[in-house]
């Protein structure tokens, strides 16, 4: 009986090996772009949900104000969800003296299941736009990230373009673990895009024509979804248009984001997107997260017959090699992409934790409730 549990942990980790080499293979096969500073007319709407964001706003606001794009042709929606700070007015003074077409979108503080997606939805309803761009108010862009994200279009008609999203500079241990850890989401969502079978990607910078949003009915029947104001939507488009979802690998369109900075905050998010999965209508993202959470449980397993005697601890190295090895090939190729070169020594370590954050959060989200922004969801 123990003989056959190890085979069959050595089978898994082994097909599991093999799937990583092919993420890295599907990462190096994604061409990376460059911005060829073509002439572009499309003109795109940046919606922009916040909910008390005074202290990251502003530097948002500026970098979009130093967009290379002309700015008659992108408008940027702040849609604020009942902020108790200062977000609102420090968006109404900056709006008062920039250049740049700011609007500002208030919402009334009533309980939504799903708060993003009612400022998303409220936002494009106004937008003029005819490309629709989301991002966070926590966030930093480049100069050249709208343009970017424009020629893109140009060139592929994309249905969805879906961009690429890291932290801002790393302080500390958990800056690089955090680091890290996204990632390789980043960088398994473009894979699965590459391969034709999109699962993942991040609202922080993410694209789709606004044409497109209505046609697919936009955010129904996920509504009452508390989190997944992206990967739904990608899904819903996917379904219509397969082979028109784009991930853009290109310098100018890496969006910023802040790291967490409170384990509890960290714990509060993953929550959250982990409670996504068992809502998949499309049997490809259920399988995929029940196949990686199987095969880090696999590991703690692995690692626990080990210990008690059932397995060598020559077959445990192998398991840890055939997981450990592929894997840092594939972040360290998305964080060299990302230009966060220092966070690859700490890959060894992420690599030690990740089976048991896995396994955790898959337990976890049994009890979907969690707190975000100071409201409990579901």
């Amino acid at each position: 009986m123990i003989e056959t549990i190890n085979i069959i942990l050595l089978v898994l980790i082994g097909s599991y090996a093999v799937f990583t080499t092919g993420l890295v293979v599907l990462w190096f096969s994604i061409p990376k772009k460059t911005c060829p500073k073509a002439s572009t007319t499309i003109t795109l709407s940046v919606i922009v949900p916040v909910r008390n964001e005074a202290q990251n706003i502003l530097q948002l606001l500026r970098d979009l104000e130093q967009q290379s794009l002309p700015n008659q042709q992108f408008e940027v929606i702040i849609v604020d969800d009942a902020s108790t700070d200062q977000t609102v007015e420090l968006v109404r003074q900056f709006q008062a003296t920039s250049t740049c077409p700011i609007y500002l979108l208030e919402l009334s503080d009533v309980f939504t299941e799903s708060p993003k997606k009612r400022a998303i939805e409220s936002a494009i309803h106004t937008a003029k736009g005819t490309l629709i761009v989301t991002t966070d108010g926590d966030c930093r862009v480049g100069s050249g990230w709208l343009e970017a994200i424009a020629n893109c279009y140009e060139q592929t008609q994309a249905r969805l373009i879906s961009g690429p999203v890291t932290f801002t500079a790393e302080q500390g241990l958990m800056d690089h673990l955090q680091t890290v850890e996204f990632s390789s989401l980043i960088g398994s969502g473009a894979c699965a895009i590459a391969a034709g079978k999109p699962t993942m990607c991040n609202g922080a910078n993410l694209t789709y024509p606004k044409a497109v949003f209505m046609e697919v009915g936009g955010f129904e029947g996920v509504r009452h979804i508390a989190s997944g104001d992206d990967e739904f939507l990608m899904h819903k488009i996917a379904s219509k248009y397969p082979r028109d979802i784009y991930f853009l690998k290109q310098d100018e369109s890496v969006v910023q984001t802040t790291a967490h900075k409170e384990w509890r905050q960290f714990y509060r998010q993953r929550k959250r997107w982990a409670s996504k999965w068992k809502h998949y209508k499309s049997l490809v993202p259920q399988a995929l997260a029940l196949y990686i959470f199987s095969c880090n449980a696999a590991l703690i397993l692995a690692i626990a017959l080990a210990v008690s005697g059932f397995m060598s601890f020559s077959t445990l190295l192998t398991i840890l090699l055939l997981k450990w090895v592929p894997e840092w090939f594939f972040i360290g190729s998305i964080l060299s992409f990302l230009k966060k070169k220092k966070s690859i020594p700490y890959i060894p370590l992420v690599q030690v934790v990740y089976p048991f954050y896995v396994t955790f959060f898959g337990l976890v989200v049994q009890h979907p409730e969690y707190e975000w922004k100071g409201r409990k969801l579901v």
